[in-house]
C-alpha cells in the first residue's frame, strides 16, 4: 500500500470502505471528478469548524462560514488547492494525500508540503496527516473503494492536544469519509462524474 511509504507509523488511524457496482476504472475516474459533498454533511461540518474564531474575527469568520456553507462543489482538486498535497499515486489503484498542520485549531493551520517534505520529521507542535483512497476487487468480484486516514504527532505535547481534539471530532471525521465514499459510489454507479 502506497500509504505505508508516507506514514508507516501513526498515532491514530481510521478506515472506511464501500462496495461499488462499477468497474475499478470507473470508480477511480469518479474519485477525481465526484463532488464529495453528497449529503451536505461535509459542507456543514467544514463551516461549523470556523465558528470558534468568531469572537476574535467576527466579519472574516462570518464571511468564511457563509462561503463554506453555500459552496457548490467539494472535490479532490479543491482539497489539493486548500492545504493538501498529492503525495503519491498509482493511477487506477491508489492515491495518497497529505498535509501538516495544527488540525485542532480553528483554521487547521495547514502548511504547504511536498512528498519530500512530508517524509521529513514534522515541525514541533504540528502533526502529519496522510489520507489514501484505494480501489480494489473484493473476494466476491465487486469493486471496493477504501479510504484510510493516519495522523502522526510531532511530539508528546502535540499528541495530547491532538488526542483531545480527536475524541471530539472522530465521529464527524468519519461522517465526512463516509459521505465522500457515497459520493464516489453514486457517481460511478450512475455513470455521471
Amino acid at each position: 500500500m502506497l500509504l505505508d511509504d508516507y506514514l508507516p507509523e501513526f498515532d491514530v488511524r481510521t478506515t472506511y470502505a464501500t462496495r461499488i457496482a462499477a468497474s475499478p476504472e470507473r470508480v477511480y475516474a469518479s474519485l477525481w471528478t465526484a463532488s464529495f459533498d453528497h449529503w451536505g454533511v461535509t459542507r456543514v461540518l467544514y463551516a461549523v469548524r470556523m465558528l470558534p474564531s468568531f469572537p476574535s474575527r467576527p466579519h472574516e469568520t462570518w464571511r468564511r462560514f457563509r462561503d463554506e456553507l453555500f459552496r457548490q462543489r467539494f472535490s479532490l482538486d479543491e482539497m489539493l488547492s486548500k492545504g493538501f498535497a498529492l503525495l503519491g499515486e498509482r493511477p487506477g489503484e491508489e492515491l495518497v494525500l497529505g498535509t501538516i498542520g495544527r488540525f485542532w485549531r480553528a483554521h487547521g493551520e495547514l502548511c504547504a508540503t511536498s512528498p519530500v517534505q512530508f517524509r521529513a520529521p514534522a515541525p514541533s507542535g504540528t502533526a502529519k496527516a496522510a489520507w489514501n483512497f484505494e480501489v480494489g476487487i473484493r473476494a466476491d468480484g465487486a469493486t471496493e473503494l477504501r479510504t484510510e486516514t493516519r495522523v502522526l504527532c510531532a511530539d508528546v505535547a502535540t499528541r495530547r492536544q491532538f488526542r483531545s481534539y480527536w475524541m471530539l471530532i472522530r465521529p464527524f471525521s468519519g461522517l465526512i469519509r463516509q459521505e465522500m465514499l457515497a459520493a464516489v459510489r453514486s457517481a460511478a454507479e450512475s455513470g455521471h462524474n
